[in-house]
């Protein structure tokens, strides 16, 4: 007879709480009659996290639910999110926009440099890898009568007086990205900023130049102009990203960082990498 009363008081109480999901709304006072009516905690804290809730967890309201014989694990239940909440909308996860002018954001391999906007910002402008217009060789007949003892030296001639990435800064900052396997450059030899010398250009009247390679005895190495060379400081920022700056500033003209791929005993050994820029102090 006992159970039987037990087994009625527990479905009065469900009815009042109201059983039909989409209608039902749990308080409180819901919480309360769940727990007078000895319903076990396991079964209040599932309706609790199946159920639409209307919960008042300010402090006073959960020192009266602690003198109504609540117990702490049922509270927990009613203060914690609930990861599926019916009639809540469930939330997508969004994608973090990547700020393309954030060296540290992903960079597909190249070089880029850092320019300044006309409101004093920040933007990464990639430079394309400049195409050699024509290329030809100097002190070849030295190179022959000294069996390859003097060297001779290959000038790489680069279209038009400018290139297109222009900087106002006399150190411009430099970002230079490489990636995990392969390289910059026709050939599979470029992996870091120590194989790139940066060189100024002569500017010609159709035209700019500069030796990008110089021919020894059974050798050969890029960059080897040596009046036309500058010194650039290198920081990792990352793996296989790299902050490249002038040591010294640098003055207003045309210059170019070049790295020669596969370099042998011959020119033809290897491909002439170039990426142009132009300083504008003015």
């Amino acid at each position: 007879m006992l159970k039987i009363r037990t087994v009625l008081t527990v479905v009065a109480v469900l009815l009042v709480v109201g059983v039909a999901i989409g209608q039902e709304i749990l308080t409180n006072d819901s919480v309360v009659e769940m727990v007078t009516a000895g319903l076990p905690e396991e079964i209040i804290i599932a309706k609790i996290n199946s159920s639409k809730t209307s919960f008042d967890l300010s402090t006073p309201a959960l020192a009266k639910l602690t003198q109504t014989k609540v117990s702490s694990a049922i509270m927990k239940a009613m203060i914690a999110p609930k990861a599926s909440d019916p009639g809540t909308p469930v939330a997508t996860a969004v994608p973090v926009p990547v700020n393309p002018d954030d060296p540290m954001a992903p960079h597909d391999p190249g070089i880029y440099l850092m320019t300044v906007t006309r409101d004093g910002g920040k933007k990464m402008v990639q430079i394309e890898r400049a195409g050699s217009s024509h290329e030809k060789t100097a002190n070849t007949w030295g190179h022959a009568f000294s069996y390859g003892i003097a060297k001779a030296k290959i000038k790489a001639e680069l279209p038009g007086r400018q290139a297109a990435a222009r900087s106002k800064q006399e150190k411009p900052e430099f970002y230079m990205y490489f990636p995990p396997t392969g390289n910059l450059g026709a050939a599979d030899t470029i992996t870091s900023p120590s194989q790139f010398s940066l060189l100024s250009l002569e500017v010609k009247s159709d035209h700019r130049e500069t030796a990008v390679a110089k021919i020894g005895f059974g050798t050969a190495s890029a960059g080897t102009d040596e009046k036309r060379t500058f010194k650039f400081d290198v920081d990792k920022i990352r793996p296989y990203a790299y902050r490249a700056t002038p040591s010294a500033g640098l003055k207003e003209g045309e210059y170019a960082f070049v790295a020669a791929t596969s370099m042998g005993g011959t020119a033809s050994g290897g491909a002439i990498v170039i990426f142009d820029f132009g300083v504008d102090l003015k």
